[in-house]
């Protein structure tokens, strides 16, 4: 059944089961991608997005325009999957790469990857350096905001960025270089 975005938010605010499962159909590919960026295995992803709309459809009620539903959605999936980090980063290991790369790489040689590939690159970082990575840049918040939420100082936000960031980089310049021996 076809219905409006306010007829669809309303009948959420209702709990309305059919209300909630278009809904849900409507945007489990969105909440998924957001799921998929936070998380390297994608029976993880699916629990996140799966938890998120429960918490959403628990919250609907304090949406007060459907044109914020779309960020609201955003902002609840986005802590879901921190609350996941927080609840198995003591569970978490990686090895760091050990590899002598040059501090830059061409901009003109990183034209040669695509969306999916450089997907694929961030999903090789560890847990951690991945979450930080995404919230500073991807979402935007600030190192004070990650620290808050993720349960961890500043200095290790930092930390966490700048290996990541580190990380990309060697993780970029051997996919190139495989690219290139093709």
């Amino acid at each position: 059944m076809n219905y409006t975005e306010e007829e669809l938010i309303a009948g959420c605010k209702r709990r309305s089961a059919k209300h909630e499962e278009v809904f849900y159909k409507k945007y489990y590919g969105y909440v998924m991608g957001i799921s998929l960026s936070y998380s390297k295995e994608r029976d993880l992803a699916l629990e996140i997005t799966n938890d998120a709309f429960l918490k959403f459809f628990a919250s609907i009620k304090k949406v007060e325009s459907f044109k914020t539903v779309k960020a609201w959605l955003r902002r609840i999936t986005v802590n879901t999957a921190i609350d996941y980090y927080r609840k198995n980063k003591k569970y978490q290991s990686h090895l760091d790469l050990e590899i002598d790369i040059p501090n830059e790489v061409e901009v003109n040689a990183l034209s040669s990857l695509g969306f999916e590939d450089i997907l694929k690159l961030i999903n090789q970082l560890p847990e951690d350096q991945k979450l930080v990575f995404n919230l500073y840049e991807v979402e935007g918040y600030s190192h004070k905001e990650i620290s808050d939420r993720m349960g961890i100082t500043e200095g290790s936000s930092r930390v966490y960025l700048t290996r990541a960031k580190v990380k990309l980089r060697q993780l970029v310049h051997i996919h190139l270089k495989e690219y290139e021996g093709r």
